[in-house]
């Protein structure tokens, strides 16, 4: 048996120094570039500071007008209304800033690079300095498993980069001299010395950390509605309280009843709204998390239920980046070989196992051959080999690269087919000559004379629950489009296997050829593509948005985070790199590609709620201002009473917030704002017109009746409470009977608040009206609840009064009748679809339709 070899660590394969190519900078020159600030410093803050992101959110058009409001609340002598007006509005932008200064404080802690001390050359002496102090121009040490801290060219020596979390691309990179090393990759083999040309926010690492940072918050669909709803309120409410507060003015009106006219105009605007929104967020967020969703970005749960195309990386994301064993083929005619016996002793005996070595590894455990000498696996080499004691050579490498070293032919066409279906084939042979060596006479590898003994086939692990889930993703109607930085023809193949229609894969530098236009048209119907940098990802996702699409982004490197921040919905892994999981909104703690399901479903669920609650919301508004309007016409007294707002809280807080709870994951009506306007307006109509027609009678009737003493001795205690005027006193007929007709009305317009929610959610046809039936109760006991609850509050003296009420049973004889007319009159104008034939609109919908299925 031959002599045992020299230890591999000496072998002359594997040098372990590199020349330096002279003597790096002086002290001088080092001092210069600080100077100059050509350093290596790393990026550091965000595009805005926390006092202009809290300045953007207090200092809105909104809060401005609420604070301008609340401050002549204040000079009113009114600090309750001013608190009550003001503060959900403060509350929504204080929140708002904080969610936004907590994004900023994750993205200033992002880094691209590690804090590992470099070796650089100065003054003809190798010093290790902080990757910091690295100045332009420096030597800097490039050595394996190290990451490579700068941008410039390699200078001496040879080395082989992983640039997957920069550039997608899974296979190491080779690199010569004269050729460009990027700071943020891995050093995986060989050693050099590399040029410092590009550093600190000049370089690779340094762009992407500035790009990553950069503050991005994309409001949904859903956000941007409710906000101009919002706004339009306000606006309309501003210009209500200009006209009727100058009535009140030029009329004598006292500065009792302006304070009083004016906290009731304040309330007009939907503060709720925002305060529900909230509400809907975090509680999605909640309900997503056991099923490995952790939401980053409040509004992403919402967002993601609006995504039909996905966008995703292939490794890492579709594949678990593990190989496993799909086929092993024989060559050769030598039937006493143990194929599996040998692949299990050549992978247990390899150094440092690749991920292929690790595949055939598990595949095939064996126990690891003595050996005399190896050979490691390089993306230059492309093979890796064995030399056992017993001078037995095995070498495992790419087909193309053995083929000429072969003494018989393989079948090309096998190969290629393999190759086609997104297989990694290799080629595993032996030497002809037992002891052949497979170096050359100055120790680098080399291959000699081989005999093929098998293919050995492999293939991406796709993650388990890839294949049903993009089934399921494309019943809903949602695309998926694959970016990866392999080879298109493999991504295809794996695409293919997940289930996704490849078609014709697209490469990248197809893409840099293709203005917007062309891109534009090229994404509708191309689905993968391969060999895109992180720029093309970035096009093609912009692309997408262009044609009206709204995107999600699934990725696990840095090279996807320009992606994922222009996507609406940016969907990270949490075993990917931590720059990609600070940019995401969502971060997949699992790695489940399959947790996108269940929170596109939840999202679903929040804008079905906060749709709902629009239709509880807006019709309060426009009623109380039409009755305003048309009460300020008819130049009757003012309707409502300050304390009277307090209702609301039945009428609209508890429906609404009870409503969003029990929403079902409905999809979004695309017409929502249209649909909503055809429902608001005979609303506001008729409930405006039955209540202003209560009121009038209630101010005509009860004089006459407080004059004819047919009064009871508590209704009278209950007026002076409420008006804080006296029996005998000249102004109390008046003041009573205003007071009774603002209950009255008061009592109408809640009891029709409460039926309108038969009208939303009908539990019969008989209610069906608007849409058709729904099989929740809920809704049905929550309005027999409420009314029950009203009736209490309207019946106790200590409770009618903290609600401006007055205890005066004999106004629901009115209030009561007019509740069953206007839901007779809503209904009919519902059924009839009398707004569309006013204003001459075809229904975009048909009249009865019930909620959306289930998607």
């Amino acid at each position: 048996m031959p002599a045992p070899a020299p230890p591999l660590e000496d072998s002359p394969a594997r040098p372990t120094t590199t020349s330096a190519p002279g003597t790096g900078l002086t002290a001088a020159q080092v001092a210069e570039q600080r100077r100059a600030g050509a350093t290596n410093a790393p990026v550091t803050g965000t595009t805005r500071s926390y006092a202009g992101i809290v300045r953007t959110h207090v200092l809105s058009t909104y809060t401005t007008i609420l604070f301008s409001i609340g401050v002549v609340l204040l000079v009113l002598a009114r600090p309750g209304d001013a608190l009550t007006s003001v503060g959900i509005g403060l509350v929504n932008a204080l929140i708002g800033a904080a969610q936004e200064c907590r994004a900023k404080r994750k993205l200033d802690r992002l880094a691209l690079l590690d804090d590992a001390a470099v070796p650089v050359l100065r003054d003809g002496a190798e010093v290790v300095v902080p990757k910091a102090e690295v100045v332009r121009g420096d030597l800097v040490r490039v050595r394996a498993g190290r990451q490579i801290v700068v941008d410039g060219p390699l200078v001496a020596g040879h080395v082989e980069a992983d640039e997957s979390l920069l550039t997608g691309e899974s296979d190491p990179v080779a690199h010569g001299v004269g050729e460009t090393l990027l700071s943020g990759s891995h050093c995986v083999a060989g050693n050099g010395w590399q040029r410092a040309e590009l550093v600190g926010a000049r370089s690779h690492a340094g762009r992407l950390t500035v790009e990553a940072r950069t503050l991005a918050v994309e409001r949904t669909p859903l956000q941007r509605q409710i906000d101009g709803v919002v706004r339009l309120t306000m606006v309309l409410t501003v210009a209500l309280s200009v006209m009727v507060l100058g009535q009140a003015v030029l009329g004598g009106e006292s500065f009792l009843g302006i304070v009083q006219i004016t906290a009731v105009l304040v309330g007009l605007v939907p503060y709720g709204l925002f305060f529900l929104v909230a509400v809907a967020y975090v509680r999605g967020a909640t309900r997503i998390a056991p099923h490995g969703a952790l939401v980053q970005q409040v509004n992403a749960v919402e967002s993601l239920s609006h995504v039909d195309v996905v966008c995703t990386d292939k490794t890492g994301t579709l594949t678990t980046g593990r190989l496993t064993v799909s086929e092993l083929r024989p060559l050769g005619n030598d039937r006493s070989l143990d194929l599996r016996a040998v692949i299990a002793g050549y992978a247990a005996s390899v150094t440092h196992p690749n991920l292929t070595c690790t595949a055939l590894a598990a595949e095939l455990p064996g126990e690891a051959w003595p050996l005399r000498d190896e050979i490691a696996f390089t993306s230059s080499l492309r093979w890796s080999g064995q030399v056992t004691r017993d001078g037995a050579a095995w070498v495992l490498g790419a087909p193309e690269v053995l083929t000429p070293h072969l003494v018989a032919e393989i079948d090309d066409e096998v190969v290629a087919d393999r190759a086609n279906r997104g297989l990694r084939v290799l080629l595993l042979a032996r030497a002809t000559r037992r002891g052949a060596p497979l170096r050359d006479d100055d120790g680098r590898p080399a291959l000699p004379a081989l005999a093929p003994v098998a293919l050995v086939v492999l293939a991406d692990e796709l993650r388990g629950e890839v294949v049903e889930s993009v089934r399921r993703f494309r019943e809903k109607g949602v695309a998926i489009t694959v970016l990866s930085g392999d080879d298109p023809r493999t991504v295809a193949a794996l695409a293919t296997r997940a289930g996704i229609e490849a078609d014709t894969p697209v490469a990248g530098p197809v893409l840099d050829t293709l203005d917007d236009d062309a891109l534009d048209d090229l994404v509708d119907r191309t689905t993968v593509y391969g060999r895109v940098t992180p720029e093309q990802k970035e096009r093609v996702v912009a692309a997408l948005r262009r044609r009206g699409h709204h995107v999600a982004m699934l990725g696990d490197g840095v090279n996807d985070a320009r992606a994922l921040k222009r996507a609406h919905v940016g969907v990270a892994m949490r075993s990917g790199s931590p720059v990609t999981r600070d940019v995401a909104d969502i971060v997949l703690v699992d790695d489940s590609f399959a947790a996108l399901l269940p929170a596109r479903t939840e999202g679903r669920r929040i804008i079905d709620g906060l749709s709902t609650s629009l239709y509880v919301f807006l019709p309060r508004v426009a009623v109380q201002a039409l009755v305003i309007l048309i009460t300020a016409a008819l130049g009757l007294a003012f309707p409502y009473t300050p304390a009277q707002g307090g209702l609301t809280a039945l009428t609209v807080g508890i429906p609404a917030l009870c409503l969003t709870m029990w929403a079902r994951p409905t999809a979004p009506d695309p017409h929502l704002l249209s649909r909503l306007a055809r429902f608001v307006a005979p609303v506001a109509v008729v409930t405006a017109a039955f209540g202003t027609l209560v009121y009038a009678v209630l101010l005509a009737w009860l004089p006459a009746r407080l004059g004819t003493g047919a009064t009871a001795a508590g209704e009278f205690a209950s007026f002076e409470a409420g008006t804080g005027v006296s029996r005998g006193e000249p102004r109390f007929v008046e003041a009573a009977a205003t007071l009774g007709a603002q209950t009255g009305m008061s009592a109408f317009v809640t009891l029709a608040s409460f039926l309108l929610l038969l009208f939303l959610k009908p539990p019969h046809r008989f209610f069906a009206a608007w849409t058709a039936p729904v099989p929740d109760r809920r809704p049905a006991w929550l309005t027999a609840l409420l009314t029950v609850t009203f009736l209490i509050v309207a019946a106790v003296p200590v409770l009618s009064s903290s609600f401006g009420l007055a205890v005066v049973p004999e106004v629901f004889v009115i209030a009561v009748p007019a509740v069953l007319g206007w839901y007779v009159v809503l209904g009919a104008a519902f059924r009839f679809r009398l707004v569309d034939r006013l204003v001459g609109l075809v229904p975009r919908q048909p009249r009865r339709t019930a909620d959306p299925a289930t998607r």
